[in-house]
C-alpha cells in the first residue's frame, strides 16, 4: 500500500469489513452519537453496538468523548484520508497504464499504415 501509513489503511479495512461495524460508520457520517442512539437506529442491544464501538475506537476509526454518564462517538477523519489517498495511488497507476496502452495502440497503427 502506498498511502502515508499502510499498517492504518490495513486496519481501517479490517474494522470495516465487518457489517455492523461498517453500518455504525455510515450511520456517524450524519455526527456524533451516543451508544444508545446506535443501537437504537440499527436495532442492535447495546452491548453489542459497545463491541463494536470500542473495537472501532481501537482501530483509531472513532473518537469518544465522555460527556455526564453518557460516551459519545463520532468519526476520525485521519483513518478515511489515509484509505483516501491509498485509493487514489490506485486511479494513478491505471491512468498511467491506460495512458501506455493508448501510446502502445497508436505505435501499432502507425506501422500498419
Amino acid at each position: 500500500m502506498s498511502g502515508n501509513n499502510p499498517v492504518m489503511e490495513m486496519t481501517t479495512l479490517i474494522a470495516l469489513a465487518e457489517p455492523n461495524r461498517m453500518r455504525i460508520v455510515e450511520l456517524l457520517r450524519e455526527g456524533p452519537l451516543t451508544v444508545g442512539e446506535i443501537a437504537n437506529q440499527l436495532g442492535l442491544r447495546q452491548p453489542q453496538a459497545s463491541k463494536h464501538l470500542k473495537m472501532l475506537s481501537d482501530y483509531g476509526i472513532l473518537e469518544v468523548k465522555a460527556e455526564a454518564n453518557r460516551r459519545i462517538y463520532k468519526l476520525r477523519l485521519e483513518p478515511f484520508q489515509a484509505l483516501d489517498s491509498w485509493a487514489r495511488s490506485f486511479t494513478r497507476v491505471m491512468e498511467d497504464r491506460f495512458n501506455n496502452l493508448e501510446d502502445y495502440l497508436r505505435e501499432l497503427q502507425n506501422k500498419e499504415k
